[in-house]
């Protein structure tokens, strides 16, 4: 680790806490963050040589793995014509034509360069479509660092103990409300203490910003019934879950109907690219068709659209979200075995090819919501990182982050970690 080490030390007098995104910086588990020469497959190698299995992922968009050789093609054709022109490009129509497709309720995107700019260009959206100002958000959900959403924000975060940030005037603040998560009478009661005031409720599906946590039997069924009754629309903060968790995302795989949706990530291939979308008589409402406004220099990019359209027909092909599922399952069921034979007590949720192993307390805990989530044993789950990246298996360095597997993953590799995993887990007690 010297190479990294020194790396980040470097890093540090340049760069506030040596990093580009706060998780990255190992606090939340301790020690010097890995330093990344390389990625191929599903493995990475570092600055040191050394060889990892990543389940990090680029946190969510490299569904396909690292140099997947027609995102590869796709993007050397892209750039052979020139990088950026602040100009359409067809590319653009294509990546929105092939979401359009996968999503029912989405008949317009307009695309933006990060899931924090989807996130706060839908919410102005929604405000402008009600005339409403209150937003609903869930303690723990994450929808990128938006002032007026930065509070009980999930993963990043959490990882540091600040929940919320200094910077973000109490005014901004004032207009989000918050709700817990999977407790519908708990949504039920928001609306009925500002009644024709929220113009919309914000929600990652399944959310994936205090680890993955599932949204419960009806609860999403139940805020969409709530928002109809109400007058307000319902957001799915998908940027982490579309083209994730099925063709299209979690309102695909839940059948459920959103007002407004966020992608980002993965309709990227790992090129900085979001978007929002909606219906069509809503998305009319944004500039320059409406009023409300939102532009983006480099916004629908040519290479994220290169890279994006590459992803998403890899995606779409037969079979495709299978091999994911049955390989996320897979290490699923090793990871629990392997912390049984330890002794080790976790919790295991997944969702399609996004899990997080939970350090809880107890056998039988289970984890529903942000109470239980930030309740386990985290000093547990950073021996576990640790061990596991000795073992070299790269996770997130974060118990409230999700790991992503890929296609790039073969049943070689689950058996790899499974491996490391007894070991680890013993390592953690």
């Amino acid at each position: 680790m010297a190479k990294s080490e020194a790396a980040f030390a470097r890093a540090q007098a340049v760069m506030p806490g040596g990093v580009s995104s706060p998780v990255r910086s190992f606090r939340g588990v301790g020690g010097t963050p890995v330093f990344i020469a390389e990625g191929n497959g599903c493995m990475l190698r570092d600055v040191d040589g050394n060889s990892y299995v990543d389940y990090v992922g680029s946190y969510g968009p490299l569904i396909a793995g690292h140099q997947n050789e027609r995102v590869v093609a796709a993007l050397s054709k892209a750039i052979g014509r020139g990088w950026t022109f602040g100009m359409p490009t067809e590319y653009e129509t294509q990546l929105a034509s092939l979401i359009i497709s996968a999503l029912p309720a989405v008949e317009m995107v307009r695309f933006v360069n990060s899931g924090t700019e989807a996130a706060m260009s839908a919410i102005r959206l929604a405000r402008a479509a009600t005339g409403r100002d209150l937003v609903v958000k869930c303690i723990g959900c994450y929808h990128g660092h938006v002032d007026g959403l930065l509070v009980e924000a999930g993963s990043g975060a959490l990882t540091l103990g600040t929940p919320s940030s200094p910077g973000v005037p109490k005014a901004v603040a004032g207009a989000t409300v918050l709700a817990p998560y999977n407790d519908l009478e708990g949504a039920r009661a928001v609306f009925e203490k500002y009644p024709g005031q929220i113009a919309c409720f914000a929600i990652e599906p399944v959310a994936g910003n205090m680890g993955c946590v599932p949204p419960a039997a009806g609860y999403l069924e139940g805020l969409r019934a709530l928002c109809d009754q109400h007058g307000a629309l319902l957001l799915f903060d998908e940027v982490m879950t579309g083209f994730r968790v099925a063709w299209g995302g979690a309102q695909v795989r839940y059948n459920i109907r959103p007002d407004i949706t966020c992608l980002g990530k993965v309709i990227g291939g790992g090129l900085p690219c979001a978007a929002y979308g909606g219906p069509k008589k809503l998305m009319e409402l944004i500039s320059p068709s409406g009023s409300v406004y939102q532009a983006g220099t480099l916004s629908g990019n040519p290479l994220a659209m290169a890279g994006g359209m590459a992803t998403l027909e890899i995606m779409k092909e037969p079979g495709a979200y299978d091999i994911l599922e049955r390989r996320s399952a897979m290490l699923a069921e090793g990871l629990i075995d392997a912390a049984r034979k330890a002794g080790v007590p976790i919790a295991l949720n997944r969702v399609g090819s996004m899990l997080t192993p939970f350090f809880t307390h107890a056998d039988g805990d289970t984890v529903t919501n942000f109470k239980q989530a930030v309740g386990g044993n985290t000093a547990a789950f950073n021996r576990f990182f640790h061990a596991m990246l000795d073992h070299g298996v790269h996770l997130p360095p974060s118990q409230y982050e999700a790991w992503f597997v890929s296609l790039a993953h073969t049943e070689k590799h689950i058996e790899q970690t499974i491996s490391a995993a007894e070991s680890a887990f013993a390592a953690a007690k």
